[in-house]
């Protein structure tokens, strides 16, 4: 029978999208295991690092089933030996007769060669199905892998009128609920949040991810010194060039970095156009421009013609609130 292949691709980006937390540094993939019939006999998702990839969770779950079957997979089988041996090696070895990918993998060590390897032993290989979701879904880790650097999201939560905090300095909260739990969700997505040493001292914030149950830390980067009894150590203390702390980070294996506030520290990175993803929650309320602090200052944009275009790839309604995501 013929196969649905970009609706099995998107069954596999929701498997991948089970390990979005737990799989960095390695990519959050997802994987299917289709028998001759059309039904899928096996699924897994990228374990924690050390763990199995999301082929070798499907294969075993398959069995012998997998003999003859047609992979699917967001992320080009590896190839190399890491932590774990390589994806290919168990494929092949299931007898798997096709395999269909998303997207190659542009770490060096696979780039081209896991495809390769599949061909020259015999399986039928087709790539670009999905491919422009799954690299939306795999852009922090493909960002990594071929710049050394974070993926780096800003996220601002403002009035209407462009204003994060009153004439008083309150800024908690504008948001509603739901937009906040939202922010969350990303936060947990990222392995690192930036903020300036003025955040840390006017709002103390943990900068943990919390979602329930779940509580996650990431690492927590101030840009200058934050008092010694704030919330949010143990965190890194940095100053200087912001491209060299993105260098920093990459070192580390930090895929997503969040610059969280406030207006001067996202201010900079736009301005240095270190920033490659904007999400901005708005609420419905007007504050009115007397001494109150907008979201962004110190841009240089004397003209029309030195506006920073983006584009917008979502607009979301959360409650009252609206997130609006934008690519730069």
């Amino acid at each position: 029978m013929t196969l649905d292949l970009t609706a099995l691709m998107t069954e596999a980006m929701v498997e991948g999208e089970k390990a979005r937390y737990h799989a960095p540094p390695n990519p959050w993939v997802g994987c299917l295991i289709v028998d001759a019939d059309g039904l899928v006999v096996g699924r897994g998702h990228t374990q924690i690092p050390g763990e199995s990839h999301a082929e070798v969770e499907a294969l075993h779950m398959a069995g012998e089933r997998a003999r003859g079957a047609t992979l699917v997979v967001t992320l080009e089988p590896c190839v190399h030996v890491g932590r774990t041996g390589p994806c290919v090696d168990a494929i092949v070895e299931a007898g798997v007769a096709r395999v269909v990918v998303a997207t190659l993998d542009p770490d060096p060590r696979v780039a081209g060669g896991g495809v390769s390897a599949l061909r020259a032993a015999g399986i039928t290989v087709t790539t670009g199905i999905g491919t422009e979701a799954v690299r939306t879904q795999l852009a922090a880790y493909l960002w990594h892998r071929v710049t050394g650097r974070p993926y780096v999201v800003a996220k601002v939560a403002s009035t209407l009128d462009g204003v994060v905090a009153m004439a008083d300095g309150t800024s908690q909260w504008i948001t509603g609920a739901q937009a906040r739990h939202d922010a969350h969700v990303v936060r947990a997505q990222s392995q690192a949040i930036i903020v300036g040493a003025g955040t840390v001292r006017s709002d103390d914030p943990a900068l943990t991810a919390r979602l329930g149950d779940l509580v996650l830390e990431p690492l927590r980067v101030v840009l200058g010194s934050a008092p010694a009894a704030a919330r949010v150590r143990p965190c890194l203390e940095r100053s200087g060039e912001l491209g060299s702390i993105l260098d920093e980070l990459g070192e580390l294996d930090i895929l997503q970095v969040l610059v969280e506030g406030g207006p001067a520290t996202v201010s900079a990175f736009l301005e240095a156009g270190l920033v490659n993803h904007v999400i901005w929650y708005v609420a419905p309320a007007f504050a009115g421009a007397v001494a109150t602090t907008a979201a962004l200052r110190g841009l240089s944009t004397g003209t029309l013609a030195q506006l920073r275009r983006a584009r917008f790839t979502n607009v979301q309604r959360l409650g009252d609130d609206i997130r609006m995501d934008v690519e730069i």
